[in-house]
């Protein structure tokens, strides 16, 4: 059973938006020459590496709730110019919507189990969902019908 990360995505307001962050960032990568792959970088290094790339995905929280997921594909721990230890976790550049769930704020990245994990939204509710006003969709996640 993998194990997956959950991220909070500061400075993110939709799920729409953080899919154009993505866009950006490969049609630049795309430019350069260099790998389609999204990249997150952070000061600590998962210590079950196996268990998250044995299919996890990195869960991102956005204004106040699980939103979105990315599949994990790599984790790669390197030193940056001043020698302090950081750590890439690489993703496939394709955010998928997941039914969202209220979650409060952290620092860091946590560990999320696999059956702790929210659902992907089908093609057809993601795009539903995606098209209402953010105070509507909150309100209804809040009374139970979303």
């Amino acid at each position: 059973m993998p194990l997956h990360l959950i991220k909070l995505a500061v400075g993110c307001d939709s799920v729409k938006e953080l899919k154009g962050w993505v866009a950006e960032r490969m049609a630049t990568a795309k430019k350069k020459g260099l790998p389609l792959r999204h990249v997150h970088i952070t000061r600590m290094t998962p210590k079950r590496e196996e268990e998250l790339l044995a299919g996890g995905s990195l869960y991102w929280v956005i204004r106040g709730e699980i939103a979105a997921r990315e599949k994990i594909i790599a984790i790669e721990p390197f030193r940056d110019k001043d020698g302090i230890g950081r750590c890439r976790i690489v993703m496939q550049p394709k955010v998928i919507a997941v039914s969202p769930r209220p979650m409060r704020p952290f620092q860091g990245w946590r560990y999320l189990t696999a059956d702790s994990a929210p659902a992907d939204l089908t093609k057809s509710s993601a795009a539903s969902v995606a098209s209402m006003p953010e105070p509507m969709r909150r309100e209804l996640r809040d009374l139970g019908l979303l």
